[in-house]
């Protein structure tokens, strides 16, 4: 390189969705984000704005680039003005229409002000940005954070801010705080500084816990513009968001309506509907009520439930099904999967309508793959769904009643009574297959459980068997199957999945340096098979989306489970 300054790293460090707290070194100074700059801070903080005869310079370790030179645009202005980029810092006014430069490292927008107030440009700006800009890009705007919204501008995908809001509102007497703006009767300004920085570090706190979303649910409420931010960035930003969301996860609260948007439960019900299809042998639905204790079938309720489900082999042509909220339905085979296996909501018997809306869209999508009998041990939830279908109810005053589970054993012998029932090797291959299809699409399922392969075990501990060979195992701590070398080149062979690296000799993880080209479908918790010269090299876990991979040139792309030899 012929900079004159030492070549920079970028290091992501945590992410939440696309809230992440990045490392940025250059010579021998560094930040960690979410990061707030100071105005007219010292020359000792690695970024600051300093004030000179009214002009802002923003100083980035030892780059200083001004910020009110050239055309002083606005937003609103639709007048273009070129990027300044110097020594990696690339300074852009809204509005800009351009391309990213070459080289940019930092991306500052000097006149972000004006977003504060208009929802819909603040979502579409940011998204448009970060698009541009890519993974390995800092992107600073400045003039728009405050301790109220810095939580959800770093969820959209900002990683570092300033101060200037915060010192506005402290010179006026307006204390700033998370939950909302408080008039007081002196100058608040140090105070306002103190709790921005706070409200950073707290802010990074929640992402290195995979929890910003909830931190961002809780915030929202702070100002009307908020809300609409949120509710926007979930709709039109739904895309933007579900590449950056891990298949994986914490466990997690839906506290709030706007929860019930959140991306990886959209993505759950959006899967449901477009991908999973029923085991074809079910004959029996059978919709219980879910569970506070997750995953569900190791809850006392649901056990209860087990006792009367699998009194004889009539249970191989029942289909269990869980109603709940947010999630809508989850088939049995799936409630170790993420965020089936997470979830909290607050139960009050109270169904909001577009729970109510969710529930009835894919119970009808399951109802049409064909069932003889469906049986509700829903109890008063069962008006959820009425008037779907045909229902035969079994619940006597509490689901988990002596009289509730005797009369849903009897039920279940009356309604398969003459029957064929399958053994239980065939069952739990179908089921498997239908697992299959939801993790990795129908095509992949059915590559996979061919003719020669079987299913082995109990759930949710399966193997996947090829006369001897084993192609892959679902475990409940990892809430999904997980491939060998030999079910990982079943994928390769249909170009699913496949992260190509560069010729050398792989001895552990795969880091992203060493990634030449990866399926952009790829998404964080995925199963990756890594691939050299058309052959299978390993496989293991996706530790960035697809097109992370791509972009970025440090930290681990895939933690190798099995290596070729």
């Amino acid at each position: 390189m012929t900079r004159g300054y030492t070549e920079p790293m970028l290091d992501v460090i945590a992410r939440s969705q696309r809230g992440r707290v990045c490392e940025y070194k250059r010579s021998d100074r560094s930040i960690v984000t979410p990061y707030v700059i100071k105005v007219d801070g010292g020359s000792n903080d690695p970024f600051h704005i300093s004030l000179d005869d009214g002009k802002r310079v923003l100083h980035v370790m030892d780059t200083s680039v001004p910020l009110n030179e050239g055309l002083l645009t606005s937003e609103s202005s639709d007048i273009y003005a070129e990027p300044v980029l110097m020594d990696g810092v690339c300074v852009i006014r809204l509005p800009f229409k351009g391309e990213i430069p070459e080289g940019t490292e930092v991306l500052v927008v000097a006149n972000g002000y004006e977003l504060r107030d208009d929802a819909r440009k603040l979502v579409s700006t940011i998204i448009e940005l970060r698009e541009k800009a890519g993974f390995g890009v800092l992107i600073c705007m400045l003039g728009v954070a405050d301790a109220s919204n810095l939580a959800l501008l770093s969820y959209m995908g900002i990683d570092v801010f300033d101060d200037s809001v915060a010192r506005s509102f402290g010179i006026n007497d307006i204390l700033s705080t998370p939950e909302g703006d408080i008039i007081c009767d002196s100058d608040m300004t140090e105070r306002n500084i103190s709790i921005i920085n706070e409200e950073s570090e707290k802010t990074r706190s929640f992402i290195e816990g995979g929890r910003l979303r909830e931190l961002v649910d809780q915030r929202e409420f702070s100002s009307p513009t908020s809300v609409a931010v949120l509710r926007l960035f979930d709709d039109v930003g739904y895309a933007y968001q579900e590449e950056e969301c891990s298949t994986v996860g914490c466990r997690f609260a839906c506290n709030t309506v706007q929860a019930l948007r959140r991306p990886e439960v959209l993505r759950y019900r959006r899967m449901i509907m477009e991908r999973y299809h029923k085991p074809a042998h079910k004959r029996v639905l059978l919709l219980l009520p879910c569970s506070a204790k997750k995953p569900y079938h190791i809850s006392k309720t649901h056990k209860r439930f087990a006792s009367a489900i699998h009194t004889s082999t009539h249970d191989t042509v029942v289909h269990e099904v869980i109603v709940t909220s947010p999630l809508g339905i989850v088939p049995r085979e799936l409630d170790i999967f993420f965020p089936a296996n997470s979830y909290d909501i607050p139960v009050t018997g109270e169904w909001k309508p577009e729970e109510k809306q969710f529930i009835r869209e894919m119970l009808s999508h399951l109802l049409e793959q064909g069932y003889d009998k469906v049986i509700s041990h829903l109890g008063e939830d069962t008006e959820l769904i009425r008037g779907l279908c045909e229902l035969e109810e079994t619940v006597v005053g509490d689901p988990t009643s002596p009289a509730s589970l005797t009369k849903l054993d009897e039920t279940l012998r009356s309604v398969t009574k003459g029957m064929k029932f399958g053994n239980y090797g065939d069952d739990r291959k179908e089921t498997i297959r239908s697992v299959l299809g939801f993790q990795f699409g129908t095509d992949v399922a059915d590559a996979i459980m061919d003719d020669d392969t079987t299913g082995m075990g109990k759930f949710p501990y399966w193997k996947i068997m090829r006369d001897k060979t084993q192609l892959g195992m679902m475990t409940a701590e990892r809430g999904m199957f997980s491939l060998t070398l030999d079910g990982a080149q079943i994928l390769a062979d249909m170009g699913k999945n496949v992260v190509e690296m560069m010729d050398f000799e792989l001895k552990g993880n795969l880091f992203a340096i060493g990634v030449t080209k990866a399926d952009p479908s790829i998404r964080i918790g995925d199963e990756a098979i890594i691939m050299l010269n058309g052959k299978v090299k390993a496989v293991g876990v996706a530790m960035m989306s697809g097109r992370e991979m791509m972009e970025l040139n440090r930290g681990i792309a895939v933690r190798v489970r099995h290596k070729s030899k």
